[in-house]
């Protein structure tokens, strides 16, 4: 059964949709990231959202929410991830061994010179189980507590379920639980002047007739990739049996959003599958690009001989 079109006005933060329109404005990407480090980050006045990152033609990329500069010349990439996913940990890995690349230009001597960096993930479930509302990392050293490797990168995972309230500051607490139901009945109950402003961003983008065409585009060309893989599924399924048929769909539409430059994680909430499976697929894709669906078919799922 097809999912139904959640209209417009009724999305909340957690829709990357919505997310990425919401924090395209520099002002309500810095109120946020102000209540997440809890300082003023004065962003430049130019975010950049679904800004892809990949280090060769060859090598797969990954298409980052929102990446935005501050006047200090630190470098924030803030991820939306509405499903729990257990490549989170190593995606945020990758992502910052991408974001480094493009920060540093190539002939530069001095890796000093390096951009500090934060890679941020709002997450609406808890990817480390200790029910906190706020996770940082910074690499230390095993041998000597305390000792921190002071390369400026820091990660953060944010969880809209923690239950700590009394160790992370009221406004975070609330951001989050906005992020979950961005109503005015949520922003009502809310003291902070950035969680209004950045309301304020959501009701505006929410009722922008270009924003709403936009997001039906988007909406028609998923249904029309899965309509179209669900055909190409079926033909070859009355050739070679339903359950194949419907693999080769599945093959069909991930190597064609592949090749669109959509990150692996975004096709498996696209097409709400088991994760490995997609990841295996994509693996093999990206071994033999010029393979059709059928050839594919073979590779990722071998015939084993009695």
């Amino acid at each position: 059964m097809e999912q139904q079109l959640i209209p417009l006005t009724q999305l909340n933060l957690t829709n990357r949709f919505l997310f990425d329109e919401v924090m395209d404005d520099y002002q309500t990407h810095q109120d946020v990231l102000s209540i997440i480090l809890e300082r003023n980050v004065p962003l430049l006045e130019k975010n950049v959202t679904e800004k892809e990152h990949r280090v060769s033609p060859l090598a797969r990329s990954v298409r980052m929410d929102v990446f935005a500069i501050d006047e200090y010349n630190t470098a924030y990439n803030t991820e939306m991830q509405p499903k729990k996913r257990k490549d989170l940990q190593k995606r945020s890995r990758y992502y910052q061994s991408l974001m480094d690349t493009s920060l540093l230009e190539s002939g530069v001597p001095d890796y000093n010179l390096l951009n500090d960096s934060y890679i941020i993930l709002i997450m609406t479930s808890d990817l480390f189980g200790y029910e906190r509302y706020l996770y940082t990392f910074k690499p230390e050293c095993q041998e000597v507590s305390g000792c921190i490797l002071e390369d400026g990168a820091t990660r953060i995972f944010l969880n809209t379920k923690g239950t700590n309230r009394d160790e992370v500051s009221k406004e975070l607490v609330d951001f989050l639980r906005y992020v979950e139901d961005s109503t005015d009945e949520t922003v009502a109950s809310i003291d902070s002047e950035r969680i209004h402003r950045i309301h304020h961003r959501v009701c505006k983008v929410r009722t922008n007739e270009q924003v709403g065409v936009k997001y039906m585009q988007a909406w028609e060309e998923r249904i029309y990739d899965k309509e179209e893989a669900r055909a190409e599924g079926l033909a070859e399924g009355r050739a070679e049996g339903l359950a194949e048929g419907a693999c080769i769909q599945t093959i069909s539409l991930v190597k064609r959003n592949l090749s669109r430059g959509m990150a692996v994680s975004d096709i498996v909430d696209f097409l709400d599958k088991d994760g490995e499976e997609i990841e295996k697929i994509a693996d093999i894709i990206g071994r033999y690009p010029e393979a059709d669906a059928e050839e594919l078919y073979a590779l990722v799922y071998p015939v084993t001989k009695e």
